[in-house]
């Protein structure tokens, strides 16, 4: 059996990683996934892993995955307020099927 959960997913610069973090777990999350990123958008190209000059400024993509969509959407309303002025970044949202709705 599955069950329904909504997804959050945030690509962002490294460098603010840990407040993005703070955010999530003060939502009530359980958990987040961080995956380094690469790739071309708005504000130019950006490299991961090794090929990166300086690691901080690297992008990774954060997944988050909760039960509440109302949490959800508070998550990603929160980081694009608080950081998308002045760091690269986008997020959004998808609903899917877990399983364990426990670990959530």
């Amino acid at each position: 059996m599955t069950y329904e959960a909504t997804k959050v997913i945030i690509v962002t610069e490294k460098l603010i990683l840990d407040r993005v973090a703070k955010i999530i777990e003060s939502a009530g999350a359980s958990g987040y996934t961080v995956i380094p990123g690469g790739g071309k958008g708005s504000r130019g190209v950006r490299t991961s892993g090794p090929a990166a000059v300086i690691d901080d400024f690297s992008n990774v993509k954060i997944e988050v995955i909760t039960m509440s969509r109302e949490a959800a959407e508070n998550i990603a309303n929160e980081v694009a307020e608080k950081f998308f002025h002045d760091f690269s970044g986008i997020t959004y949202l998808e609903t899917v099927e877990i399983l364990r709705p426990h670990k959530f």
